[in-house]
């Protein structure tokens, strides 16, 4: 995995390691929610700093100092791709789904599958993962 692929650069082989075993467009996509993850964080102060951790076997991003967001992952699910999860007990996801009903492939009210195939509208993700990491602050 080239620098350029995992901005910011992994502070823990483990997740490196994680990482480059999934398969190649899929790592893509995941690394480019990654970095929006914390792109995001680092806009806004309230924020703050982001815990890059495994919950289920699968990268979690969580507020850990400042509390503001609840948890978001990122994975594969069974039917292809690759999805980003939140908590099925914050609105998160609804809310999200409200907005976009027909842009996106829900998972109920916990996760987006995206394609390898489909363009990634950023704006849109954008909102979804900024909800997440302020979901407390409202």
């Amino acid at each position: 995995m080239t620098s350029e692929e995992a901005r910011p650069a992994f502070s823990d082989p483990a997740m490196e390691e994680l990482f480059s075993s999934y398969p190649g467009e899929e790592r893509r996509g995941l690394l480019f929610l990654r970095r929006l993850i914390f792109e995001l964080a680092a806009e806004n102060p309230k924020i703050g700093p982001i815990r890059e951790t495994v919950k289920w076997g699968q990268p979690a991003y969580l507020t850990e100092k400042s509390k503001s967001g609840t948890t978001i992952r990122l994975g594969l699910p069974k039917t292809g791709g690759f999805a980003l999860y939140t908590h099925c007990q914050t609105t998160v996801m609804s809310e999200f789904q409200e907005l976009f009903p027909e842009d996106f492939n829900f998972e109920g009210n916990r996760a987006v599958h995206f394609s390898v195939e489909e363009r990634l509208p950023e704006d849109k993700i954008r909102l979804l993962i900024k909800r997440a990491l302020s979901y407390h602050l409202k």
